[in-house]
This record gives C-alpha cells, structure tokens and sequence, in this order.
C-alpha cells in the first residue's frame, strides 16, 4: 500500500531499537505510567544530552494517508459497522499513552473510551477497524510498568477508481500546542491537525480532546521528518480469517491455488502488473514569523542532535558509518543517448541541472551547482537557520593565544621550531644513547 506519514525525529523508521519507548509518545505530563514506560518523560529531573527538564519526549506519527485497494464494500465482511469500505485512505494520528478502558476493535466506542472533539468529513468514518497498538519489548523486565498502549485516532476516507489514475491534492495542517503567555493573553492553545483531501476535510483532531482524555497525550510539537514508501503486510489489507479449503501457510502470486488463495481478491492481478507510486510534488508551508514554526532536526524547544549522537548504536544497522547518510551528489547511471533537454534520470535532469560526464565507465551524471542526489534531480536546499549548531572551543569559553604583534610573531617562531627542529635533536641524541654514531661527511669520505 502507498502512504505518506510524519514521524518524530527521535525515531527512525525500520530501525526498531530507536522506536522502543520513543514511538509514538507524545505527552509531558509525568506520571506513574510515563515515569516507567516513557524513554524520556517529564519525570527526569536531570539534564541529559541537551534535553530539558520536566519535558516528555518522543516520536508521535501523522499519517497523511495509508491506502487500501480492494474490493469489499461497505457494510460488508470486516466493514460490516462502517459506512465506508475498499478502497479508501486512511488518515491518522498515532499516539501515547493510549486510553484505558478502550474500544474493541470492530465496534463502535461506548461513552468515554474515545477522544471527543474529532471531527469527520464527507464520505468519511472513524476507522473502528484500528484502535492502536499494544507496545511491549522483549528486553522489558517489568512489564506491568514498562509495557503502554498508544492510540491511532483514524478515520477513513472512501477512494474510487480516479484516485488511482489521476494525481489528487492530500494535505495536512498542523499547529502545536502554545502555554498560556501575555502574547495569547493568557489562554494556553491546545493546537491541531487537520487532513484534507482535494480541499475537502477528511478529519480534525482537536488538542482539546486529547487533554480532556487525562491520558497526558497531546498534539506533537516535536520536529518531525516526511516518509513516502509503499509496503506489504499480512496485517494489512489481508481476509481476516483464511478462507476455507485454504492453508495459508505459502503466500507465492506465481505459485498454485494453495499459495494464492489466502490474498485479498485482485491482489495478486495488481502485484504482477507494473505498480506505480507516482509523486507530483511535496510542498511544505511555514509561516516564518511565528516562532512555534521552525525548520530543523533539532529546535530550541526540543532538541534531538545530542541525544542520537550518544545513541548512535540505535539509529545504525550493520554496516552503516554514521546515523544519517550523506545525499549523494551524482553518481547515478546516465546515457548520451537520452534527451538532454527531458527532466530523466538518463539524462541528469537535463542541461540545466547536471551533465553525463561520459568519461568515466559506465558514465555517471555530475551535478551542477544548486542541485544534488544520484541523478541531479534534487535541489541543493539548506536550513537558513542552524538552530543547535556543534560545539566549538570558543563555545566552552576557551580563547586561543593573540597571534597578532611582536609576541606573536615569537610564539609562532617557538612553534614552528617545536614541530620542525626539536623532533630531530631529540631523535639524534636518542641514536646516541643507543650507541649509533653519525656517518662522516661524503665529501670528507671520498677526498674531495
């Protein structure tokens, strides 16, 4: 399935050491459960790795949308009590800690096991399919404290055949929580997040409901990185029960009935055919002059720089150097027979954005100026600020000598005879004491 999602800086997607604890935490308020079950909760009274006191963290998820094809209509099979079934998109925010006492999956909530102030739109449902995770890790000795559930609050938005052949607008809008200051005279926001699909609103999640839960979760206000990918799973998308006659042990698209009985109708007729996920554009919209919006990994309020640094074993698998790759600049295989003129990858991007250096073998594409990634396609972008720049000396209070004058210029003749004639006196009369003696001159040797 396509999808399109937002997750907290402190964890990495695929990469689960960094996920245990921290996914999908989003709450700082210290609690009995949070004191045990939160990696960073608002308990830690001690400042580590430039992280702040009494402030919670995690790595909460916004799914823009995960989309299920399919053919099982509404009020039918796992859709009986929903008045929206295949295909649609699911739009979701994952958090913890989760509510106790909770719906059951398949029924509607009864009074007071789910979030109020959830607002849904046309052609809309809450996903009762889906309540969320219960989270326990194989390492946890405890796991009556260690062990929590996180909630996804979802609904489902009903998709038709032109959502699979035309592009369509998908888009979210979130504003974090505020304390209450002079600025906003005084009344603390709970913020927001709202989904919209081709202008038309999907679902709005209310901070407001999330603290009326008690649960301590709220809206997210950590800095958060973009995922597009499809995936596949057994957990999503497959019958619910294996269909009768049916072992459902083997799943093969290219085997017999007894390994392809156990697909969702038409699954196997998309996989054999050519899948596309194709992408017009992303585009992301700040308003720079509100302070709570920033751009970076790692932003005043919550900062992140230090501790994946000292996690780092977390945010690796074997054979990576370092947490995060570099982008590559160039690199990617090219062809002089592409169109020059044509945005391809073939081709570097065109004339304006690299060139297909067919010097080397096979030839590979070089970069201009302003753009980047294998094939040139990318644009070379930057944050215009460096929230939590790396330490320098100065930055301890260290000041290095003024090299600037007479002194200076004596300091630097005692280094330079430190580093260039000192190592050479002191290896001769080391050769000495060991009994080496000293060649005679050439010249002196010969007769010269």
């Amino acid at each position: 399935w396509p999808a399109f999602w937002l997750l907290g800086n402190l964890a990495r997607h695929t990469y689960v050491g960094s996920s245990e604890h921290v996914w999908p935490w989003s709450s700082s308020v210290c609690t009995d459960k949070s004191r045990t079950a939160q990696l960073v909760s608002a308990c830690d009274r001690v400042e580590h790795y430039g992280l702040h006191t009494g402030v919670g963290r995690g790595a909460p998820e916004i799914d823009v949308f995960e989309v299920q094809a399919g053919s099982i209509k509404a009020n039918k099979g796992a859709f009986l009590k929903m008045p929206v079934g295949q295909p649609f998109m699911s739009s979701s925010y994952q958090v913890a800690p989760g509510r106790i006492p909770r719906p059951g999956e398949g029924w509607w909530p009864a009074p007071g096991q789910w979030y109020n102030n959830l607002t849904g739109g046309m052609n809309t449902s809450m996903n009762i399919i889906f309540y969320g995770t219960y989270n326990h890790f194989r390492d946890d000795t405890n796991p009556a404290e260690q062990d929590y559930w996180s909630d996804a609050i979802s609904y489902n938005r009903q998709l038709n055949e032109s959502h699979f052949g035309k592009f369509h607008k998908y888009r979210v809008e979130w504003e974090v929580p505020e304390e209450a200051s002079k600025k906003n005279n005084y009344t603390k926001s709970y913020g927001y997040i709202r989904w919209f699909l081709d202008g038309e609103t999907v679902l709005e999640v209310k901070g407001e409901g999330l603290n009326a839960s008690g649960t301590g979760a709220e809206i997210s206000s950590e800095p958060m990185y973009m995922l597009l990918n499809t995936a596949i799973s057994s957990q999503w998308g497959f019958p619910e029960k294996c269909p009768s006659n049916c072992p459902c042990k083997t799943y093969n698209c290219r085997g017999g009935y007894g390994e392809t009985c156990g697909f969702s109708e038409g699954f196997c007729d998309m996989i054999n055919k050519p899948v596309e996920y194709k992408i017009n554009y992303v585009r992301v919209y700040q308003d720079k002059n509100d302070p709570k919006q920033k751009v970076g990994c790692s932003t005043p309020e919550r900062p992140t720089r230090k501790f994946i640094e000292a996690h780092k074993e977390k945010y690796m698998q074997k054979g990576d150097l370092q947490p995060l790759k570099p982008i590559q600049n160039g690199g990617g295989e090219c062809s002089v027979a592409a169109p020059m003129n044509a945005t391809l990858p073939q081709s570097c991007g065109g004339t304006t954005r690299g060139k297909c250096d067919v010097s080397r073998i096979p030839p590979t594409c070089s970069c201009l100026s302003n753009w980047t990634g294998p094939y040139c396609l990318s644009q070379a972008a930057h944050d215009d600020v460096i929230w939590d720049p790396v330490e320098t000396l100065a930055d301890l209070g260290f000041r290095g000598p003024n090299l600037k004058g007479p002194m200076g210029v004596m300091l630097a003749a005692f280094i330079l005879f430190a580093v260039t004639v000192a190592p050479i006196v002191l290896n001769n009369k080391k050769k000495r004491r060991k009994g080496y003696s000293r060649v005679p001159d050439y010249e002196r040797l010969v007769g010269a």
